[in-house]
Parts: C-alpha cells; structure tokens; sequence
C-alpha cells in the first residue's frame, strides 16, 4: 500500500524527532502505516533505560573518547602531572563505557530477535527466540543496575591513603590485646591488597597489646579508604582471656577511626600555628629505647590537635609521619565541621568505647563475627581475623549502595 503525502510527512516529522533522541531504524525502531493510522514500536533497550540516563552516558561516552585521544598526544605524554590526571579519569570511565556498550549491543540484537519472533511460524523456533529474549531482556536489566551503581555518587575521599588509629577501650589488658589482633587483621588485609603499611605511633601494653596503635596504609590501586572506611566504629570481643585463671569468658573493646591522609594543598596550616617537640622514643612499659631525641610531637596550637610519631629512627622521617597525621585529623576535624557538631560525630565513628556501642562482635567461643550494622554473621572468625576481610567489606559496601539506590529512587 502506498502512503499519502500527508502519512509521509508525518513519517519525516517522526524519524526526525526520534534522530534527535538517538533513536534510529538501525537501531530497531519500526514504524508501521495500518488502516488505523501509524504504529511506532521502540527497541526494548530505549524503554527500560530513561532517556535521562541514556543522554548521560552519552556524554560519558564521548568523554572518554576525547580522554583516549588526548592521552595519545605527544604534548600530554611529556606532561606527567598532567597524563596522570587524564588517564585516572579515563579509568574511572572505562567500566561505564564498556557495561554501556555491551547495553547497547544487546538492545539490538534483542530487536532483531524481536523481529524474528514477528516472522516466525513454527513453534520449536518461536520457543528458542523467546527463550533467547528472556535472556536478553535479563542481561539488559542486570547492565542497567551496573549502570545504576557505576553512576552512584563517588566518596571524594575513596581513592586516599590512610591513617588508622586503633586504642583498646574497656576490658584493661585484655583489650589492648584485642587491639594488637585488630592491627596484624588490618596489616595482613592490606598485605593481601598489596597496600603498604607503617606504624606511625603506639603505646604497648607490658603483655604485648597495643594502648594505642596508630598507622598508615598506602598504596597504589584501589584507594585503601574506600574500604577501610567500614571499619570504624567499636569493636567487641568475647572470649577467654589469657590472664584470666578460671576460664570465664570475658568481653572487651577496641575503637577504630579511619581518616583520609590530607594532601598538603588541601590544608593551609600556618607554621606559627605549630608547636613543635622532640624526645627520646619510648618502648614497651614507657621506658625510653634510644638516647637521641629522634621522636616528634606536633601540636596545632589553634586546635590543641597533638600528633606524636616516634617509630623511625630519623627526626626527618618522625617529623614527615607526624605532619602526616596532623594533616589528616585536621581535614578530618574540617569535614566533621561540615557536617555535623564534632563531638556527635566522634560518636557516630568510634562513640566512647563502651561494650554497648559496638558495629561488630568476634565472639571466638561461637567461632562468629557478627556486624551489627548489616545483621549479618560469619563463621570463620579465625580467618577474618588472618586479613580475609572482603567478604564482610562486600557486604558492608553492598548494604551502601542498595541505601543510595532507594534514595535515588524515592
């Protein structure tokens, strides 16, 4: 059948609003002129995904294409600062490209099976086609909830190093134990990341625990904040403590606090505002362990913010770690400001140590760890506490991400 003139202008009007979606015959649209007037049928993969988002990744697209040819000119190669820029912010783009192109293949290929099912007549070859739209239709909605995670707002300080401060709270000697085991837990999952870690400052306890441990954790990747950040918060252990004779079981504390490491162009700090000592180092029990006053402490008279490293043998070095932590709680205390009032949101991340405030348990009678904020538990303590902390993070992470969806979506 032949269409009129007016059909065929109305077809133009059409393609050319779709063409400025994006939308295209190539890409499955198809457009029918029946006896009742037209039938516009849009490829499956332009309903489920919004146009919004569709627009968006559009963009992300193109912008990683200019990312890719901007690496490659020779004026970037020689700039370091700058091609290292560049190429991070390509690979932070490089997993949205790509889940967005499998999604755009898969959107076609679901329209020519559409097509197919249309023009089939037998019925084993209907049932294949139909089977192999389900799983299309499947991939599609399982790309676009990676689209939807990819697209979560990033925590600014996810790709930062780390300082972690780690003090026994209630439980006495035993609790410092229990801080000693939270850190080699910590040392060996950073190990496993290929993340390098530094003792920065401690107080040992006279049975080998650890009063206070406070550290660094670098590393080139993955930023070590994006999953140490789970971590804060009270610890709680249940078990039967070495010192304790008649084999009752006990329970102790320990408070974890993870800051981002500050670079030095994110905080100003006047040199006057530095008080600056030096001692000897100290060993187990407080006794001094060296006879040059290589040990640092700095205090940020403004905040009366002390940061003490006595670990290196170098002044240089102590100076270098100390101004490190400095830095850190100074940023740490400037974002808490943003937020909230300081003293609520030390609770919110450490509280006071006490046995109720805890975010997980490591009860070693049950050979269980329960965290709290997830009401999940595992049953290999041992392990998690030999540095296999990925699955309890994934979960953490997982919980996270499914909050940010219902927000984005309420």
């Amino acid at each position: 059948m032949r269409s009129s003139p007016f059909t065929q202008f109305i077809l133009s009007k059409i393609l050319r609003s779709l063409r400025s979606l994006r939308m295209t015959r190539s890409e499955g649209l198809r457009i029918r002129v029946t006896a009742k007037g037209l039938n516009l049928s849009a490829p499956t993969h332009y309903t489920i995904m919004s146009l919004a988002m569709f627009d968006r990744l559009e963009l992300i697209q193109k912008r990683y294409e200019e990312l890719s040819q901007l690496i490659a000119q020779p004026e970037i190669a020689s700039d370091a600062k700058r091609l290292q820029d560049l190429s991070k912010e390509r690979a932070n783009l490089k997993d949205i490209v790509s889940i967005y192109q499998e999604y755009k293949v898969k959107g076609k290929e679901l329209a020519e099976a559409e097509t197919l099912l249309e023009s089939s007549s037998e019925a084993e070859m209907t049932n294949l086609i139909k089977e192999e739209i389900n799983k299309l239709e499947q991939r599609q909605t399982d790309l676009l909830r990676e689209f939807k995670l990819s697209l979560l707002p990033k925590d600014p300080n996810d790709d930062k190093d780390v300082i972690v401060e780690i003090r026994a709270g209630a439980g006495g000697e035993e609790a410092s134990l229990f801080a000693a085991d939270l850190f080699r837990m910590y040392s060996r999952y950073a190990q496993a990341k290929g993340w390098q870690t530094s003792i920065i400052d401690s107080n040992q306890s006279e049975i080998g625990g650890f009063k206070e441990v406070i550290f660094e954790v670098k590393g080139e990747g993955e930023g070590a904040f994006s999953q140490l950040k789970y971590e804060r918060g009270v610890h709680r252990v249940q078990r039967v403590p070495i010192t304790e004779a008649s084999g009752r079981i006990h329970t102790s504390t320990a408070t974890v606090a993870v800051l981002p490491e500050a670079e030095e162009i994110e905080l100003n700090i006047n040199p006057d505002d530095v008080k600056m000592e030096f001692f000897h180092s100290r060993g187990a029990g407080g006794q001094n362990v060296n006879k040059v006053t290589t040990a640092v402490r700095i205090t940020h008279l403004p905040t009366s913010i002390v940061a003490t490293c006595q670990d290196e043998r170098s002044q240089i070095r102590n100076r270098m770690k100390a101004m490190a932590v400095l830095r850190a709680r100074l940023l740490d205390l400037e974002q808490r400001k943003r937020s909230e009032s300081i003293d609520q949101q030390r609770r919110i991340q450490v509280g006071s140590g006490e046995r109720a405030e805890k975010i997980r348990t490591y009860n070693f009678p049950q050979n269980r760890i329960t965290d709290h904020r997830i009401n999940l538990s595992f049953y290999n303590l041992n392990e998690i506490l030999d540095g296999k902390l990925d699955e309890v993070i994934e979960a953490l992470s997982s919980k996270e991400q499914v909050e940010q969806l219902e927000t984005i979506s309420s």
